[in-house]
């Protein structure tokens, strides 16, 4: 913000914040260097360019829109030289004439090489510098005439002013295109808040208040783009790891009831690390979904050790209560020493401020709001659980299941 501040007092200049790693990384994946951009395509660079500052000025209303620009696609003084067809046929000229000679003036004309070594260059004739860019010595360049050098009592060479005007006006920066098709990209930095709704607004708001004209259309790119493809991974990756996780609980204790038993501290763990995401004011982001799977696997270790040994308690004879109480007491210092070693580990990651941060402050902040909530479950309402679903379910103790192995003899 100091920076800014005082960049903003010189005129004339645009400037992006954003960091250096990070910026050349966009501009490998995507092409631009900011967190999200607006590509507009179609044909003539005029609509282009007031298409896309009609796109600009609806980006800048959007809240966490910051460093909001169009690529610069016009503004290079160009010179054109148009030649006058009526004083070109009273001299006699034609068009050949007149171009071959501006052509070797400015743009120059091979007059041999140079040779050094084994290396060789042309050398090019042409007028200097300080002439080419001036235009009035540009119109006395001499034209020859045709025939014998004599027109009506004029001498063989007239000035290039008197067969051409010219005219120093702007044109285009740069023509870019993708896919074969010309575009211009006005592009943003987020600020205070995740790319995904930030576009999603923006979208709606471009589609409200600027006109496309037919044959024109839009698309996003920058983060946006990754954004995408990693949520359409997770959108995968995520079932699979929950279903996994209770596979491998159904081998654990072979009855799905259990199994689900210990699946709820899942949802719980989820809801604790979203809790902590907003007290932080963290956006919902790729680092903080990767955070939610790591999470699951801890809120399911801890409900994996209670009800384990709430059920051996229950082999070796003892009542339900009994278990539950003994089994919940038992446990609580291994699932506390758990959930504090995962939670701690995290928490200077949590408070993170340098390179890297943004990955993992989401992180951290899921994983350590959701421990604290699914270590609740695991302790208080993992056994009260346990208890409802199996009031009226017997469970043989070890010595009856050994007594129903021994075969009786006749």
């Amino acid at each position: 913000d100091e920076i800014e501040a005082e960049l903003r007092k010189l005129p004339g200049n645009n400037y992006e914040f954003i960091q250096p790693i990070q910026m050349r990384f966009n501009e490998l994946i995507a092409g631009v260097r900011s967190d999200v951009a607006v590509k507009v395509f179609g044909d003539d660079m005029d609509v282009l360019e007031s298409t896309g500052k009609a796109i600009e000025k609806v980006l800048e209303t959007i809240p966490g829109a910051s460093d909001v620009k169009q690529e610069q696609v016009t503004g290079l003084p160009v010179l054109s030289i148009q030649m006058d067809r009526g004083a070109m046929a009273r001299y006699g000229l034609n068009v050949t004439d007149i171009q071959e000679v501006v052509r070797v003036a400015i743009g120059g004309q091979e007059a041999g090489q140079i040779f050094e070594g084994d290396r060789r260059f042309d050398l090019v004739v042409r007028l200097p510098e300080e002439v080419r860019t001036d235009i009035e010595q540009l119109k006395q360049i001499p034209i020859p005439l045709p025939g014998d050098g004599a027109v009506n009592g004029r001498v063989n060479y007239i000035p290039l002013g008197v067969v051409a005007k010219f005219e120093l006006a702007p044109g285009p920066n740069q023509v870019s295109r993708e896919d074969g098709k010309r575009h211009t990209i006005i592009t943003a930095n987020v600020r205070g808040r995740d790319i995904g709704s930030f576009v999603s607004e923006a979208e709606v708001a471009i589609r409200e208040n600027v006109a496309i004209p037919p044959g024109y259309w839009t698309t996003w790119g920058g983060q946006f783009e990754q954004m995408i493809s990693a949520t359409r991974r997770l959108q995968i990756v995520v079932p699979v790891a929950l279903l996994l996780i209770l596979a491998l609980l159904f081998a654990s204790f072979g009855n799905l009831k259990d199994a689900l038993l210990v699946f709820t501290g899942v949802p719980l763990a989820l809801t604790g690390g979203i809790l902590a995401l907003w007290l932080r004011g963290i956006p919902l982001s790729i680092s903080a979904a990767v955070g939610f799977i790591a999470l699951s696997g801890v809120a399911v270790l801890n409900g994996l050790v209670m009800i384990s040994v709430i059920q051996s308690l229950r082999h070796e004879g003892r009542s339900l209560d009994v278990a539950v109480r003994e089994g919940a007491i038992s446990r609580l210092r291994p699932v506390l020493m758990t959930a504090l070693v995962a939670s701690l580990g995290f928490v200077p990651l949590a408070l993170a401020t340098g390179t890297g941060a943004e990955v993992q402050r989401p992180l951290a902040t899921v994983v350590i709001g959701g421990i604290i909530s699914s270590t609740m479950l695991t302790l208080v309402v993992l056994p009260v659980l346990y208890r409802m679903f199996h009031r009226d379910v017997p469970v043989a103790t070890r010595e009856e299941e050994a007594t129903a192995l021994i075969p009786v003899e006749d």
